[in-house]
């Protein structure tokens, strides 16, 4: 359950970490929503991270569940429905003065625009399982707006990132993780990808293993100031947060 909060919470000890924010600033606006990405862009985050779903009808739009349910009155499976459709949804507003932009499902083009608009990276996930030609296709969109060099795409499914790394070999990827052991590192080292891993996952010994083969290492998901200076101290590379700046 994500909290509501009135402003972000500073977070001064946080060194050369880079801060994260989980589905645009999600602590006050309801997440991924491009009002919530916007407010990201207003405030201090590094990067700014999302969700993206293929729909029936092969178009690209930010939400983070299989179906719309959670976050409006309506229950449509978003693989199985039309952009058009989806596009109609009325979500749930966490304010009353986010208007349409905090009510409505993006596409993957407005996300890209409002990450260009403010000068911040994206840190996209591709949810579900993505054919090999809807991951390349995502990318020539993202291609097609100017903005592959500051994308940092994530996900659980291996099998993405792999088809990514097919065609771009060098883009900046990370492995969605709960857990951390050899079979995981030796799959970073394998397809030269870093990590995005459950912040409890995470020892001293674990993140300087992995520095050491040269892999970045964010965490998800940290709201507690305590939880944050101990992974700075540990030398996380991201702080993937709904509320910390």
């Amino acid at each position: 359950m994500l909290l509501r909060y009135k402003k972000s919470k500073k977070f001064q000890q946080k060194g050369d970490c880079k801060m994260i924010a989980h589905r645009g600033l999600s602590g006050i606006k309801r997440e991924n929503t491009v009002a919530a990405f916007d407010l990201a862009g207003e405030h201090s985050y590094f990067g700014i991270e999302t969700d993206v779903h293929v729909t029936s009808d092969n178009k690209y739009v930010i939400i983070h569940d299989s179906f719309t349910s959670r976050v409006s009155a309506t229950s449509y499976l978003v693989e199985k429905t039309p952009l058009d459709t989806l596009r109609k949804v009325k979500l749930y507003a966490k304010s009353k003065e986010g208007g349409e932009k905090e009510t409505r499902i993006p596409t993957l083009e407005e996300y890209v625009l409002s990450l260009k608009e403010h000068g911040k990276v994206g840190v996209l996930e591709m949810k579900n399982h993505f054919e090999e030609q809807e991951v390349w296709d995502m990318c020539a969109e993202i291609e097609r707006l100017g903005y592959m060099d500051h994308i940092i795409f994530i996900s659980f499914y291996l099998e993405n990132l792999v088809a990514l790394r097919k065609k771009y070999p060098l883009q900046p990827a990370q492995y969605l993780t709960l857990h951390y052991n050899k079979n995981v590192l030796k799959t970073l080292i394998e397809h030269k990808l870093d990590i995005d891993i459950n912040f409890r996952a995470l020892r001293p010994k674990a993140v300087r293993e992995m520095h050491e083969n040269g892999i970045k290492v964010n965490c998800w998901t940290v709201d507690w100031k305590p939880v944050a200076r101990w992974l700075v101290k540990m030398g996380v590379d991201y702080i993937t947060t709904n509320i910390l700046e």
